[in-house]
């Protein structure tokens, strides 16, 4: 699924092409930032050719809106993010992750704030997002930014027998 770019104070969250697919590997298979995460920590050594591919493919995904977050000034990569509407438009799935590098510096903030926005703009009537119930730092944004719990869950890191609790959050629109 593509978009136009969203734009916000200090990122552009723009598509996802194959030459993201290493950045977003190393954010999302790392132990530390994607500890959270459904994918499994692995070296570069570990990663399957196959699911190299996957992740080279995102951009032309036709449900899911993957997107890289850049910074505006700089052009640098800062994290990743994304969007599923539901088939009618009315409910908005994001995603999202921020290199370490970024953390504590209001850049999750401000993607969820641009996603929501570009939901909202297209009629949407519900954002729902999904997070480990152990991720404080994510757990306290979204809360700030007024998501409430909807209900509890359970998923299963990718490739293991590791089983996680989530929170699934709402916000009303």
């Amino acid at each position: 699924m593509k978009i136009e770019k969203i734009i916000t104070r200090r990122l552009v969250l723009r598509g996802f092409t194959r030459e993201d697919a290493g950045f977003a590997i190393s954010i999302w298979n790392d132990p530390e930032m994607g500890e959270y995460l459904a994918d499994p920590a692995l070296d570069e050594g570990e990663i399957d050719p196959e699911y190299r591919r996957e992740i080279e493919c995102l951009g032309e995904d036709e449900e899911c809106c993957y997107l890289i977050a850049e910074d505006r000034q700089t052009g640098e990569r800062t994290g990743t993010c994304s969007f599923m509407p539901s088939e009618d438009g009315k409910v908005y799935d994001i995603a999202y992750c921020v290199h370490k590098s970024r953390w504590r510096q209001g850049y999750v903030t401000e993607m969820i704030q641009g996603m929501v926005e570009y939901a909202r703009g297209r009629g949407a009537e519900k954002i729902t997002v999904t997070v480990d119930k152990r991720n404080t730092a994510s757990n306290g944004v979204l809360k700030k930014l007024g998501f409430g719990i909807a209900s509890d869950g359970k998923y299963m890191k990718r490739g293991t027998n590791q089983e996680c609790a989530d929170y699934k959050y709402e916000l009303l629109l």
